[in-house]
């Protein structure tokens, strides 16, 4: 199993990214995917969730404004689109499913 995140960076706040995360060895159009994030000094925290075929998804309350999670199962590859990036959401992002995450790739919002 590969999850290799990208598209992580150093904004200015109220900027946006588009977080790329592709994968391989699992069946990816059945598999419910999620991001998590972990700011300094605070745990892991999951993000936004997506069901297989993209029918179904859930944000945290403090981003899903602004974060948008998708998917293409013919690219193996799940999306998170941060809009009005705030300091807050500063922190190294992974994408996972069950218990595995992948490579992290980090987000640096500055005020």
């Amino acid at each position: 199993v590969q999850l290799q995140a990208s598209g992580g960076g150093l904004v200015h706040a109220g900027g946006s990214l588009r977080l790329s995360c592709v994968t391989s060895g699992f069946t990816f159009a059945r598999t419910a995917m999620k991001w998590l994030r972990q700011a300094p000094g605070e745990g892991l925290e999951r993000v936004s969730t997506i069901n297989g075929d993209g029918t179904w998804s859930h944000t945290i309350d403090s981003v899903k404004d602004r974060f948008t999670i998708s998917r293409d199962n013919g690219k193996n590859t799940l999306y998170l689109q941060m809009n009005n990036l705030k300091p807050e959401d500063s922190a190294v992002y992974y994408c996972g499913f069950n218990d595995i995450r992948g490579q992290e790739t980090l987000v640096t919002v500055s005020s």
